[in-house]
């Protein structure tokens, strides 16, 4: 695995964080009263400018490493990138690259047919509208998505959807226009359990669709992007809104779920590297029992163990993004889940170490870091919990050293 990036992806890069540093860090604050001021569920104006001033630049759809529509970034490549925009909250939206929109804009750039691209993917390319992405129900446990009870059931040229939604991320948005929504379209409950769900595009002003409430992630709203409860009460969308086919829906789910467990391990590494900044800063400006606090309590191993760990989960990551570059994302499976599980986690344990150097300050709104923190936290849980994840590693390493039964019975003999 090679470290030099080319030419081009080192410009990018360079304009990327130059672009962060100067046009969004300093625009936080100000994001953050127009979201207050305008109501909440709103659009900030001063994200549409910025938006504006990032597509002037270039610095627009830097993702999709396999169209011809993005930057023409590898994987790789893009995870330098998007560990910069991991800095700051807002900064990929603001170069047209978060989620769910990416994944979306993935799945219909891979599976869409020409007439669906024409009316989202192109609005979406050119940040005219935004997306949310339903499979989480509150209902069953999702933790295994084959337990999904919505239902999309045919009836002449429309598909009739009924089911309950949550952690419809992106939802709250009022520039949310369409949700990628998967369900159960077979309904014999003997038929292989990986062919009965498929997806099928829902437009958010479809008659029947119901918000039921927003979710909060330990008080915080999360908007204006939000984290929706839906109800869908016989919606009715043309049977031309299905995407691929019946019964796709789990070969389209891990098309889009590779990249994007990439995309927020590379944007949580980038959180963790302003974290540990953060946590620098404070321990060597606020003086307690006559020292820096970075010199009190152990803080020296708080920030060395920070730094080393973020370097380990980097690294890791970096060779997923590279795996799935040169053996494609399925021989990748255990280097993407095994990312999913460790970056999460040891960046939730560095938030949680830059709270305890700055105090009571550190959980309040002061500080960016205790909603960090729950964006953090929140991970674990996306995409998939950490269990699943270690499952699919656990079962990788064992097929790696299967043991025959004839093997087991004479290990049982040597041992008699």
């Amino acid at each position: 695995m090679k470290f030099e990036l080319s030419k081009k992806t080192q410009s990018l890069l360079d304009q990327v964080t130059e672009f962060i540093n100067k046009e969004i860090i300093p625009n936080e604050s100000l994001y953050e009263q127009q979201v207050e001021e305008g109501g909440r569920w709103c659009v900030p104006p001063i994200i549409e400018e910025m938006k504006e001033k990032a597509k002037k630049a270039g610095l627009w759809n830097l993702f999709l490493p396999e169209s011809e529509l993005g930057a023409g970034l590898t994987n790789f490549e893009y995870a330098h990138l998007a560990e910069q925009m991991g800095r700051s909250g807002i900064a990929s939206e603001v170069f047209n690259c978060s989620a769910p929109d990416t994944g979306n804009m993935e799945v219909l750039v891979r599976y869409g047919s020409e007439a669906q691209k024409d009316e989202w993917l192109s609005p979406l390319l050119n940040g005219e509208i935004r997306s949310a992405f339903g499979m989480t129900e509150p209902g069953v446990a999702s933790s295994d998505a084959t337990n999904m009870a919505a239902t999309a059931v045919l009836d002449g040229d429309e598909y009739v959807i009924n089911g309950e939604k949550w952690w419809t991320s992106g939802a709250g948005d009022p520039r949310c226009k369409i949700i990628i929504f998967m369900c159960v379209t077979d309904q014999d409950p003997d038929s292989p359990r990986h062919k009965r769900h498929s997806m099928i595009l829902v437009p958010t002003d479809t008659p029947g669709i119901e918000t039921r409430k927003m979710m909060h992630v330990f008080g915080w709203d999360d908007a204006p992007h939000g984290h929706a409860h839906l109800k869908f009460d016989n919606v009715r969308v043309p049977k031309e809104n299905m995407l691929l086919g019946e019964g796709r829906g789990f070969e389209i789910a891990q098309g889009r779920l590779g990249p994007g467990r990439i995309h927020h391990c590379m944007r949580a590494i980038g959180m963790g590297e302003r974290v540990i900044e953060m946590m620098c800063r404070r321990g060597q400006t606020r003086v307690a029992f006559g020292k820096p606090i970075a010199q009190l309590g152990g803080n020296f191993d708080v920030i060395a163990d920070s730094r080393i760990e973020l370097n380990m989960a980097r690294l890791l990551t970096l060779q997923a993004a590279h795996m799935m570059d040169t053996v494609g994302n399925k021989v990748a499976a255990s280097e993407i889940a095994q990312i999913k599980v460790a970056v999460p986690n040891i960046v939730c344990k560095i938030i949680d170490r830059a709270i305890q150097i700055h105090g009571g300050a550190g959980v309040s709104q002061v500080f960016p870091l205790s909603r960090m923190y729950a964006g953090m936290r929140t991970l674990r849980l996306a995409d998939g919990p950490d269990e699943v994840h270690r499952r699919a590693v656990a079962r990788y390493e064992l097929g790696k050293h299967a043991v025959q039964d004839d093997q087991v019975e004479s290990s049982e003999v040597s041992r008699s």
